[in-house]
């Protein structure tokens, strides 16, 4: 196996990053779909109540909950070309891991309850 260098992965890493350039390509098939689409995706990412940088953030978030590496790539490029540090990205995932950790938590109320009724 060849040394990867900087900014290379792997040849068998199922995620290439330049895939995440032809995105667009997407539509070949079914362009009126893609234009709705993609006209809804501007929209909703254009300055309205929360800033840019602010829905920048949010889709960070919820990129690493979805475990999306195209996600992840694209928002964490999105969020520093609007102006988000370092320090804020990092706790938008702390945000994302709080919420998903306390989800996996209360639905243990769920695995309690049906172990409590099993066991009279």
């Amino acid at each position: 196996m060849k040394p990867v260098s900087q900014g290379e992965l792997p040849l068998n890493n199922y995620y290439e990053p330049k895939d995440l350039m032809n995105f667009a390509d997407i539509g070949k098939d079914a362009p009126e779909l893609a234009t709705k689409f993609f006209d809804y995706y501007g929209s909703v990412f254009a300055e309205g109540e929360l800033t840019e940088r602010e829905k920048a953030l949010i889709a960070l978030a919820v990129a690493h909950t979805v475990q999306c590496p195209y996600c992840i790539d694209a928002y964490t490029r999105g969020c520093l070309e609007k102006g988000a540090s370092l320090a804020e990205m990092t706790e938008a995932v702390h945000v994302v891991t709080a919420i998903r950790g306390g989800a996996s938590l209360v639905h243990g109320m769920q695995m309690r309850k049906l172990a409590e009724q099993l066991s009279l």
